[in-house]
């Protein structure tokens, strides 16, 4: 004989009906300019401060936001600066334009403005605290450099492709030689004078590539 509630059609009168499934109300949804606030200071703060100096509180008060927004959010503090870097805007985004030099030009001058804001500053913390923390960082790490190399050596070898650059062309060497530039000019210059070297990056940028392609020197 069954014992289970209705088997014969009827309920059981000792069991008492199954209660209703709770219904769930929806949260209050996230606040996009939050979200804009808090990245922008997550990576401010790490830029500022390293992974040493970065916290919830920090990025909290840098961002004008209560602590429990982040923690709503994120986690944990690596799990917030992972986010904040990779949504930095920081990926190499050159169009394949048909020409290795406009698109080497596009390249140096999305470095150079990179490199003079914070999101160039966390990005040599992270090669840092890569090898000081590679527990934390170094899978991040080599992530973000391989996408970007992937990237920048991409546009090398199209022009080598299309009869460009020469078939033996190093697209070590080029790169090396525009990226390391770009970073080199970025170091160089003064706080005071970044705005200025921004305005003037498009002319420094062609400059430099006409001097890399072509042995050309520039103006100044």
């Amino acid at each position: 004989m069954s014992t289970s509630p209705g088997a014969d059609g009827a309920p059981d009168p000792a069991r008492p009906p199954a209660a209703a499934p709770p219904v769930r109300r929806a949260g209050r949804p996230r606040d996009p300019e939050v979200d804009r606030k808090v990245l922008e200071a997550a990576l401010e703060v790490y830029a500022d401060l390293g992974w040493a100096g970065f916290n919830f509180e920090a990025v909290a008060r840098r961002a004008g936001v209560g602590r429990p927004a982040l923690y709503r959010r994120w986690f944990s503090a690596r799990a917030l600066l992972v986010d904040a870097i990779e949504r930095s805007g920081t990926r190499i985004d050159v169009p394949d334009t048909g020409s290795v030099r406009d698109q080497l030009v596009v390249l140096a001058r999305q470095l150079l403005v990179e490199y003079l804001g914070a999101p160039g500053i966390a990005g040599l913390r992270l090669l840092v605290d890569a090898r000081t923390h590679p527990e934390v960082f170094a899978d991040l790490y080599a992530r973000r450099n391989e996408e970007r190399v992937r990237a920048a050596r991409a546009i090398v070898r199209r022009g080598i492709a299309r009869g460009e650059l020469a078939p033996g062309t190093s697209p070590t060497l080029v790169l090396d030689a525009v990226c390391g530039a770009m970073l080199n000019h970025a170091l160089a210059t003064p706080e005071r004078l970044r705005t200025v070297v921004i305005a003037g990056g498009e002319r420094y940028a062609a400059e430099l590539v006409d001097l890399v392609l072509e042995g050309r020197p520039g103006t100044g």
